[in-house]
Protein backbone atom coordinates (compact mmCIF):
# COMPACT_ATOMS: atom_id res chain seq x y z
CA UNK A 1 0.00 0.00 0.00
CA UNK A 2 2.93 2.34 0.67
CA UNK A 3 4.12 1.85 -2.90
CA UNK A 4 0.65 2.64 -4.26
CA UNK A 5 0.64 5.88 -2.25
CA UNK A 6 4.04 6.82 -3.70
CA UNK A 7 2.93 5.98 -7.24
CA UNK A 8 -0.25 8.01 -6.85
CA UNK A 9 1.76 10.95 -5.56
CA UNK A 10 4.17 10.57 -8.47
CA UNK A 11 1.31 10.62 -10.98
CA UNK A 12 -0.26 13.60 -9.18
CA UNK A 13 2.82 15.79 -9.57
CA UNK A 14 3.32 14.65 -13.16
CA UNK A 15 -0.24 15.83 -13.81
CA UNK A 16 0.35 19.14 -12.06
CA UNK A 17 3.47 19.71 -14.18
CA UNK A 18 1.89 18.73 -17.48
CA UNK A 19 -1.40 20.51 -16.83
CA UNK A 20 0.23 23.79 -15.83
CA UNK A 21 2.61 23.80 -18.81
CA UNK A 22 1.62 21.53 -21.69
CA UNK A 23 -1.67 23.20 -22.58
CA UNK A 24 -0.08 26.66 -22.52
CA UNK A 25 3.14 25.77 -24.36
CA UNK A 26 1.62 26.93 -27.65
CA UNK A 27 0.86 30.35 -26.12
CA UNK A 28 4.48 30.56 -24.97
CA UNK A 29 5.73 29.64 -28.45
CA UNK A 30 3.41 32.20 -30.06
CA UNK A 31 4.69 34.73 -27.53
CA UNK A 32 8.19 33.84 -28.76
CA UNK A 33 7.19 34.61 -32.38
CA UNK A 34 6.06 31.25 -33.86
CA UNK A 35 2.78 30.69 -35.75
CA UNK A 36 0.60 27.56 -35.55
CA UNK A 37 2.21 25.93 -38.60
CA UNK A 38 5.71 26.43 -37.16
CA UNK A 39 4.52 25.05 -33.83
CA UNK A 40 3.11 21.97 -35.55
CA UNK A 41 6.37 21.46 -37.45
CA UNK A 42 8.46 21.88 -34.29
CA UNK A 43 6.40 19.35 -32.35
CA UNK A 44 6.20 16.90 -35.25
CA UNK A 45 9.97 16.89 -35.83
CA UNK A 46 10.68 16.52 -32.12
CA UNK A 47 8.20 13.68 -31.77
CA UNK A 48 9.54 11.87 -34.86
CA UNK A 49 13.07 11.85 -33.46
CA UNK A 50 11.73 10.70 -30.09
CA UNK A 51 9.94 7.77 -31.77
CA UNK A 52 13.20 6.58 -33.32
CA UNK A 53 14.87 6.69 -29.90
CA UNK A 54 11.97 5.37 -27.81
CA UNK A 55 12.48 1.60 -28.33
CA UNK A 56 15.78 1.97 -26.51
CA UNK A 57 13.92 2.85 -23.31
CA UNK A 58 11.80 -0.29 -23.44
CA UNK A 59 14.89 -2.43 -23.98
CA UNK A 60 16.75 -0.79 -21.08
CA UNK A 61 13.77 -1.25 -18.77
CA UNK A 62 12.91 -4.83 -19.78
CA UNK A 63 16.38 -6.29 -20.37
CA UNK A 64 18.35 -4.49 -17.69
CA UNK A 65 15.57 -3.90 -15.12
CA UNK A 66 16.23 -0.17 -14.89
CA UNK A 67 12.62 1.00 -14.64
CA UNK A 68 13.24 3.52 -11.87
CA UNK A 69 16.29 5.06 -13.56
CA UNK A 70 14.43 5.51 -16.84
CA UNK A 71 11.45 6.97 -14.98
CA UNK A 72 13.63 9.51 -13.16
CA UNK A 73 15.40 10.59 -16.36
CA UNK A 74 12.07 10.95 -18.18
CA UNK A 75 11.00 13.57 -15.65
CA UNK A 76 14.25 15.26 -14.61
CA UNK A 77 15.65 16.08 -18.07
CA UNK A 78 12.53 17.90 -19.39
CA UNK A 79 12.33 19.78 -16.08
CA UNK A 80 15.87 21.09 -16.36
CA UNK A 81 15.48 21.99 -20.04
CA UNK A 82 12.28 23.97 -19.43
CA UNK A 83 14.20 27.16 -18.70
CA UNK A 84 15.35 27.29 -22.36
CA UNK A 85 11.79 27.71 -23.63
CA UNK A 86 12.37 31.44 -23.12
CA UNK A 87 14.40 31.52 -26.35
CA UNK A 88 13.03 33.28 -29.44
CA UNK A 89 15.09 31.19 -31.89
CA UNK A 90 13.27 28.39 -33.72
CA UNK A 91 16.36 26.14 -33.82
CA UNK A 92 16.92 26.46 -30.05
CA UNK A 93 13.24 25.75 -29.33
CA UNK A 94 13.32 22.77 -31.70
CA UNK A 95 16.44 21.36 -30.00
CA UNK A 96 14.99 21.83 -26.50
CA UNK A 97 11.62 20.32 -27.43
CA UNK A 98 13.27 17.37 -29.19
CA UNK A 99 15.59 16.45 -26.32
CA UNK A 100 12.81 16.93 -23.77
CA UNK A 101 10.46 14.74 -25.84
CA UNK A 102 13.08 12.00 -26.25
CA UNK A 103 13.03 11.61 -22.47
CA UNK A 104 9.41 12.48 -21.65
CA UNK A 105 8.02 10.16 -24.34
CA UNK A 106 8.92 7.18 -22.19
CA UNK A 107 7.05 8.44 -19.11
CA UNK A 108 3.72 6.85 -20.00
CA UNK A 109 4.85 3.34 -21.11
CA UNK A 110 7.39 2.95 -18.30
CA UNK A 111 5.21 4.42 -15.54
CA UNK A 112 2.19 2.45 -16.77
CA UNK A 113 4.03 -0.90 -16.80
CA UNK A 114 5.27 -0.05 -13.29
CA UNK A 115 1.79 0.92 -12.06
CA UNK A 116 0.06 -2.13 -13.56
CA UNK A 117 2.51 -4.50 -11.85
CA UNK A 118 2.14 -2.72 -8.51
CA UNK A 119 -1.67 -2.67 -8.73
CA UNK A 120 -1.89 -6.35 -9.67
CA UNK A 121 0.34 -7.31 -6.74
CA UNK A 122 -2.03 -5.83 -4.13
CA UNK A 123 -5.31 -6.49 -5.95
CA UNK A 124 -5.90 -2.85 -6.89
CA UNK A 125 -6.58 -1.38 -10.35
CA UNK A 126 -4.37 0.57 -12.71
CA UNK A 127 -7.13 3.15 -13.13
CA UNK A 128 -7.10 3.99 -9.42
CA UNK A 129 -3.45 5.01 -9.82
CA UNK A 130 -3.69 6.69 -13.23
CA UNK A 131 -6.59 8.91 -12.15
CA UNK A 132 -4.17 10.91 -9.97
CA UNK A 133 -2.53 12.16 -13.18
CA UNK A 134 -5.92 13.48 -14.28
CA UNK A 135 -6.52 15.16 -10.92
CA UNK A 136 -3.12 16.81 -11.16
CA UNK A 137 -3.71 17.86 -14.77
CA UNK A 138 -7.10 19.34 -13.83
CA UNK A 139 -5.67 21.42 -11.00
CA UNK A 140 -2.54 22.25 -13.01
CA UNK A 141 -4.54 23.37 -16.06
CA UNK A 142 -6.64 25.71 -13.96
CA UNK A 143 -3.68 27.05 -12.00
CA UNK A 144 -1.74 27.53 -15.24
CA UNK A 145 -4.45 29.80 -16.60
CA UNK A 146 -4.53 31.79 -13.36
CA UNK A 147 -0.72 31.98 -13.33
CA UNK A 148 -0.59 33.42 -16.86
CA UNK A 149 -3.31 35.95 -16.02
CA UNK A 150 -1.52 37.07 -12.85
CA UNK A 151 2.06 36.94 -14.14
CA UNK A 152 3.21 36.16 -17.69
CA UNK A 153 3.19 33.26 -20.13
CA UNK A 154 6.95 33.75 -20.53
CA UNK A 155 7.58 32.22 -17.08
CA UNK A 156 5.07 29.32 -17.28
CA UNK A 157 8.06 26.97 -17.36
CA UNK A 158 8.80 27.73 -13.69
CA UNK A 159 5.91 25.80 -12.05
CA UNK A 160 6.50 23.00 -14.57
CA UNK A 161 10.07 22.67 -13.35
CA UNK A 162 9.12 22.75 -9.66
CA UNK A 163 6.34 20.14 -9.94
CA UNK A 164 8.58 17.81 -11.95
CA UNK A 165 11.40 18.06 -9.42
CA UNK A 166 9.00 16.97 -6.67
CA UNK A 167 8.02 13.99 -8.87
CA UNK A 168 11.72 13.11 -9.21
CA UNK A 169 12.15 13.11 -5.42
CA UNK A 170 9.21 10.73 -5.09
CA UNK A 171 10.55 8.45 -7.85
CA UNK A 172 13.85 8.17 -5.98
CA UNK A 173 11.99 6.37 -3.16
CA UNK A 174 10.52 3.71 -5.48
CA UNK A 175 12.07 0.22 -5.88
CA UNK A 176 14.51 -0.32 -8.74
CA UNK A 177 11.95 -2.11 -10.88
CA UNK A 178 8.35 -3.32 -10.90
CA UNK A 179 7.74 -6.69 -9.23
CA UNK A 180 6.53 -8.41 -12.39
CA UNK A 181 9.28 -7.13 -14.65
CA UNK A 182 11.10 -10.28 -15.84
CA UNK A 183 14.29 -10.39 -17.87
CA UNK A 184 13.60 -10.41 -21.59
CA UNK A 185 13.75 -13.91 -23.10
CA UNK A 186 13.85 -12.60 -26.67
CA UNK A 187 15.12 -9.61 -28.62
CA UNK A 188 13.15 -6.41 -29.03
CA UNK A 189 12.76 -7.00 -32.77
CA UNK A 190 11.41 -10.53 -32.20
CA UNK A 191 8.87 -9.23 -29.70
CA UNK A 192 7.74 -6.43 -32.00
CA UNK A 193 7.39 -8.82 -34.97
CA UNK A 194 5.09 -11.04 -32.92
CA UNK A 195 3.03 -8.07 -31.79
CA UNK A 196 2.70 -6.66 -35.30
CA UNK A 197 2.05 -10.09 -36.83
CA UNK A 198 -1.52 -10.10 -35.51
CA UNK A 199 -4.10 -8.38 -37.74
CA UNK A 200 -6.44 -7.57 -34.87
CA UNK A 201 -3.63 -5.90 -32.95
CA UNK A 202 -2.73 -3.89 -36.06
CA UNK A 203 -6.36 -2.78 -36.35
CA UNK A 204 -6.23 -1.79 -32.68
CA UNK A 205 -3.10 0.30 -33.34
CA UNK A 206 -4.72 1.87 -36.41
CA UNK A 207 -7.86 2.76 -34.50
CA UNK A 208 -5.81 4.17 -31.64
CA UNK A 209 -3.79 6.27 -34.10
CA UNK A 210 -6.84 7.76 -35.83
CA UNK A 211 -8.58 8.52 -32.56
CA UNK A 212 -5.63 9.97 -30.69
CA UNK A 213 -4.30 12.18 -33.48
CA UNK A 214 -7.35 14.33 -32.70
CA UNK A 215 -6.00 14.84 -29.18
CA UNK A 216 -3.22 16.98 -30.66
CA UNK A 217 -5.96 19.39 -31.69
CA UNK A 218 -7.04 19.48 -28.06
CA UNK A 219 -3.73 19.22 -26.21
CA UNK A 220 -1.68 21.43 -28.51
CA UNK A 221 -4.14 23.84 -30.09
CA UNK A 222 -7.14 24.08 -27.75
CA UNK A 223 -6.11 27.35 -26.14
CA UNK A 224 -5.31 28.94 -29.52
CA UNK A 225 -8.58 27.68 -31.03
CA UNK A 226 -10.53 28.80 -27.98
CA UNK A 227 -9.11 32.33 -28.17
CA UNK A 228 -9.74 32.40 -31.94
CA UNK A 229 -13.50 31.99 -31.38
CA UNK A 230 -13.53 34.68 -28.70
CA UNK A 231 -12.63 32.86 -25.46
CA UNK A 232 -10.26 34.19 -22.81
CA UNK A 233 -7.15 32.60 -21.31
CA UNK A 234 -8.74 32.33 -17.86
CA UNK A 235 -11.83 30.65 -19.35
CA UNK A 236 -9.53 28.25 -21.22
CA UNK A 237 -8.10 27.27 -17.84
CA UNK A 238 -11.60 26.44 -16.64
CA UNK A 239 -12.21 24.29 -19.73
CA UNK A 240 -8.95 22.43 -19.18
CA UNK A 241 -9.88 21.89 -15.54
CA UNK A 242 -13.23 20.39 -16.55
CA UNK A 243 -11.58 18.16 -19.16
CA UNK A 244 -9.07 16.76 -16.69
CA UNK A 245 -11.33 16.43 -13.66
CA UNK A 246 -13.90 14.40 -15.63
CA UNK A 247 -11.16 11.83 -16.16
CA UNK A 248 -11.24 11.04 -12.44
CA UNK A 249 -14.58 9.18 -12.20
CA UNK A 250 -13.99 7.69 -15.65
CA UNK A 251 -10.65 6.18 -14.70
CA UNK A 252 -11.86 5.21 -11.23
CA UNK A 253 -14.67 3.10 -12.65
CA UNK A 254 -12.98 2.09 -15.93
CA UNK A 255 -11.98 -1.32 -14.54
CA UNK A 256 -15.59 -2.05 -13.59
CA UNK A 257 -16.78 -1.08 -17.07
CA UNK A 258 -14.08 -3.25 -18.63
CA UNK A 259 -15.02 -6.24 -16.48
CA UNK A 260 -18.65 -5.83 -17.54
CA UNK A 261 -18.24 -5.03 -21.23
CA UNK A 262 -14.72 -6.17 -22.06
CA UNK A 263 -11.69 -4.15 -23.14
CA UNK A 264 -12.61 -4.08 -26.83
CA UNK A 265 -16.14 -2.79 -26.31
CA UNK A 266 -14.91 -0.19 -23.84
CA UNK A 267 -12.37 0.98 -26.44
CA UNK A 268 -15.15 1.32 -29.00
CA UNK A 269 -17.38 3.28 -26.62
CA UNK A 270 -14.52 5.68 -25.91
CA UNK A 271 -13.93 6.18 -29.66
CA UNK A 272 -17.61 6.88 -30.32
CA UNK A 273 -17.63 9.53 -27.60
CA UNK A 274 -14.67 11.14 -29.38
CA UNK A 275 -16.86 11.38 -32.50
CA UNK A 276 -19.64 12.96 -30.45
CA UNK A 277 -17.44 15.57 -28.76
CA UNK A 278 -15.95 16.74 -32.07
CA UNK A 279 -19.35 16.66 -33.77
CA UNK A 280 -20.80 18.98 -31.14
CA UNK A 281 -17.96 21.45 -31.68
CA UNK A 282 -18.53 21.32 -35.44
CA UNK A 283 -22.21 22.12 -34.96
CA UNK A 284 -21.71 24.76 -32.25
CA UNK A 285 -18.26 26.46 -32.52
CA UNK A 286 -18.72 28.80 -29.57
CA UNK A 287 -16.59 29.36 -26.43
CA UNK A 288 -19.39 28.30 -24.06
CA UNK A 289 -19.91 25.05 -25.98
CA UNK A 290 -16.15 24.40 -26.12
CA UNK A 291 -16.12 24.66 -22.33
CA UNK A 292 -19.21 22.52 -21.76
CA UNK A 293 -18.20 19.75 -24.18
CA UNK A 294 -15.12 19.05 -22.08
CA UNK A 295 -17.41 17.06 -19.78
CA UNK A 296 -17.14 14.36 -22.45
CA UNK A 297 -13.35 14.35 -22.25
CA UNK A 298 -13.27 11.99 -19.28
CA UNK A 299 -15.62 9.51 -20.94
CA UNK A 300 -13.70 9.61 -24.21
CA UNK A 301 -10.03 9.75 -23.23
CA UNK A 302 -10.43 8.16 -19.78
CA UNK A 303 -12.24 5.03 -20.93
CA UNK A 304 -10.19 4.75 -24.10
CA UNK A 305 -6.76 5.10 -22.53
CA UNK A 306 -7.34 2.80 -19.54
CA UNK A 307 -8.83 0.03 -21.69
CA UNK A 308 -6.06 0.43 -24.29
CA UNK A 309 -3.25 0.15 -21.73
CA UNK A 310 -4.87 -2.88 -20.10
CA UNK A 311 -5.48 -4.41 -23.54
CA UNK A 312 -1.77 -4.14 -24.37
CA UNK A 313 -0.82 -5.49 -20.93
CA UNK A 314 -3.11 -8.49 -21.43
CA UNK A 315 -1.75 -9.52 -24.82
CA UNK A 316 1.93 -8.90 -24.01
CA UNK A 317 4.08 -11.46 -22.20
CA UNK A 318 5.48 -10.67 -18.75
CA UNK A 319 9.03 -10.11 -20.00
CA UNK A 320 7.86 -7.68 -22.71
CA UNK A 321 5.56 -5.39 -20.69
CA UNK A 322 7.54 -2.16 -21.03
CA UNK A 323 8.34 -2.97 -24.66
CA UNK A 324 4.69 -3.68 -25.46
CA UNK A 325 3.61 -0.42 -23.86
CA UNK A 326 6.40 1.36 -25.78
CA UNK A 327 5.09 0.03 -29.11
CA UNK A 328 1.61 1.23 -28.22
CA UNK A 329 2.95 4.61 -27.08
CA UNK A 330 4.98 5.00 -30.29
CA UNK A 331 1.73 4.79 -32.26
CA UNK A 332 -0.73 6.33 -29.78
CA UNK A 333 1.40 9.30 -28.70
CA UNK A 334 4.26 9.29 -31.21
CA UNK A 335 2.99 8.86 -34.75
CA UNK A 336 -0.46 10.17 -33.82
CA UNK A 337 1.21 13.19 -32.23
CA UNK A 338 3.25 13.91 -35.36
CA UNK A 339 0.31 13.69 -37.73
CA UNK A 340 -1.99 15.48 -35.30
CA UNK A 341 0.38 18.38 -34.75
CA UNK A 342 1.19 18.84 -38.45
CA UNK A 343 -2.33 18.30 -39.78
CA UNK A 344 -4.24 20.22 -37.14
CA UNK A 345 -1.70 23.05 -37.07
CA UNK A 346 -2.03 23.41 -40.86
CA UNK A 347 -5.83 23.22 -40.75
CA UNK A 348 -6.08 25.75 -37.93
CA UNK A 349 -3.72 28.12 -39.74
CA UNK A 350 -5.32 27.77 -43.20
CA UNK A 351 -8.94 26.80 -42.60
CA UNK A 352 -9.65 27.93 -39.06
CA UNK A 353 -11.24 26.15 -36.12
CA UNK A 354 -14.08 24.66 -38.18
CA UNK A 355 -11.73 22.85 -40.60
CA UNK A 356 -9.76 21.39 -37.69
CA UNK A 357 -12.89 20.21 -35.87
CA UNK A 358 -14.37 18.55 -38.98
CA UNK A 359 -11.12 16.68 -39.64
CA UNK A 360 -11.04 15.47 -36.03
CA UNK A 361 -14.63 14.22 -36.24
CA UNK A 362 -13.91 12.27 -39.45
CA UNK A 363 -10.65 10.83 -38.11
CA UNK A 364 -12.20 9.61 -34.85
CA UNK A 365 -15.11 8.07 -36.80
CA UNK A 366 -12.63 6.16 -39.00
CA UNK A 367 -10.84 4.96 -35.86
CA UNK A 368 -14.14 3.74 -34.43
CA UNK A 369 -14.74 1.65 -37.56
CA UNK A 370 -11.42 -0.17 -37.05
CA UNK A 371 -12.27 -0.76 -33.39
CA UNK A 372 -15.61 -2.28 -34.40
CA UNK A 373 -13.55 -4.87 -36.31
CA UNK A 374 -11.37 -5.42 -33.21
CA UNK A 375 -14.41 -5.90 -31.00
CA UNK A 376 -16.16 -8.28 -33.40
CA UNK A 377 -12.98 -10.31 -34.01
CA UNK A 378 -12.32 -10.73 -30.30
CA UNK A 379 -15.86 -11.96 -29.64
CA UNK A 380 -16.17 -14.16 -32.72
CA UNK A 381 -12.79 -15.84 -33.02
CA UNK A 382 -11.09 -15.20 -29.69
CA UNK A 383 -8.00 -14.18 -31.69
CA UNK A 384 -6.21 -12.54 -28.76
CA UNK A 385 -5.71 -14.96 -25.85
CA UNK A 386 -4.42 -13.56 -22.58
CA UNK A 387 -0.64 -13.07 -22.71
CA UNK A 388 -0.74 -14.56 -26.17
CA UNK A 389 1.67 -12.25 -28.00
CA UNK A 390 5.35 -11.80 -27.41
CA UNK A 391 5.50 -15.08 -25.49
Amino acid sequence: MEKLLKLRSFYLFLGLAGGSFGSYLTLLLVHNGLDSSQIGMLMAIGTLIAIVIQPMWGIISDRYNQTRLVLILSVAVPAVLAVFYQSEYFFVLLLVYTIATIFSSTQAPIADSYAIAAANRVGSSYGSIRLMLSIGAAVGGYLGGRYITAFSVSTIWLPFMLFNLVAVLIALTLPKQAEENHMMSQSFSQGVRKLLGNRVFLAFLGGSFLVNQTMAAFGTYFVLAFKTVGGSTSSAGIALFIASVTNVPSMLYASKVIRRLGRERTLLIGALIYVLRWGIQVAFPYPSVMIGVQVLHGLSFGLFYISAVEYVSQITSADMQATGQSVFSMVFSGFAGIVGNLLNGFLLNQGGVMAMNVACMVSSAAGAVLLIYVSKSARRNNDIPAKGLGA
